[in-house]
């Protein structure tokens, strides 16, 4: 009779656990690919009865031109901002490991762009980027450089939006990271410096291998979060000009809600492709550590 309590007890905390993934997840997901299964418009949408189609709606977006240079665009955003995000992140992450003056505070002033709602950051970055009146093309022009056409230039469209998101990505990085460093035993170092080892020997063989980790946890999440950007694309770029700053969260929410006539079952179907990609995220994450425990 107690193992009998225990099971039941077990079950009853397990139980609105497994309604909230039903809910929140499980129902969301459902819908998303019934709707890339059909062939909805504004009136099925409402009403019901879309026609089943199939993998029409799959076979109709990788045939567009545009679903290259969304995913292109896709995976050189997303590795440039995870890139430069961890590295400028583990940089002041070390930095910060090192005890002065205003060191709380000023660790505390990096979170700012990670606490901003994204809309403030990316009217920002907006202005910031302005070919007219924006501060950075002053900038440049003070120094004599020519200005640029940041948001409006193919050439420099998804290289806008790349900093934008760098910028935001940072603190988490260093949040994460000056963490992961504060748990590593100071013996270690003190043996490291006792063995005559230099600064960056500590680091490359000690500080870094330990981190891994928490390094892959921090780019796991990093990976997931920024594959499905949208807000700072669209408030800076809406995706252009002529596609060239649009990505795959941006083009499904185009299709989805971008004109009179949306497209719900193609725009459905490149929001699946989009969690595909974070799942086979998640499996590499997972083989990876298997690799790294069995090693």
């Amino acid at each position: 009779m107690r193992l009998d309590k225990k099971r039941l007890a077990g079950w009853a905390f397990l139980v609105p656990l497994v309604a909230y993934l039903l809910a929140c997840y499980g129902y969301p997901l459902y819908t998303t690919i019934d709707l890339s299964l059909r062939n909805y418009t504004v009136r099925t949408f409402v009403h019901g009865g879309a026609p089943f189609t199939g993998l029409t709606n799959y076979a109709t977006v990788v045939g567009d031109p545009q679903f290259a240079t969304a995913l292109v665009n896709t995976l050189v955003f997303t590795a440039a901002s995870l890139f430069f995000q961890y590295a400028i992140g583990l940089a002041t992450a070390v930095f910060f490991t090192r005890r002065f003056r205003l060191s709380a505070t000023l660790r505390a002033l990096f979170l700012v762009p990670w606490l901003l709602p994204l809309i403030v950051s990316g009217s920002t970055w907006a202005w910031l980027l302005n070919s007219e009146s924006g501060l950075v093309n002053a900038v440049l022009h003070g120094l004599g450089i020519a200005r640029v056409d940041w948001l409006t230039s193919p050439s420099w469209s998804l290289v806008s939006v790349i900093l934008a998101n760098i910028w935001i990505g940072i603190p988490f990085n260093l949040v994460v990271l000056h963490s992961g460093l504060r748990n590593i035993p100071a013996e270690v170092y003190e043996a490291s410096a006792l063995d005559g080892a230099t600064g960056w020997q500590t680091f490359r063989h000690i500080t870094f291998p330990v981190l891994r980790p928490v390094s892959a946890i921090t780019l796991l999440l990093g990976l997931v979060y920024t594959l499905k950007v949208f807000d700072i694309i669209w408030i800076m770029t809406r995706g252009g000009p002529s596609g060239s700053s649009s990505t795959l969260a941006t083009w499904s929410y185009e299709l989805g809600f971008g004109s009179m006539l949306p497209k719900f079952g193609p725009g459905a179907a490149v929001g699946n492709v989009l969690i595909l990609l974070a799942f086979a995220a998640g499996l590499v994450y997972i083989r990876l550590q298997r690799h790294q425990e069995n090693g």
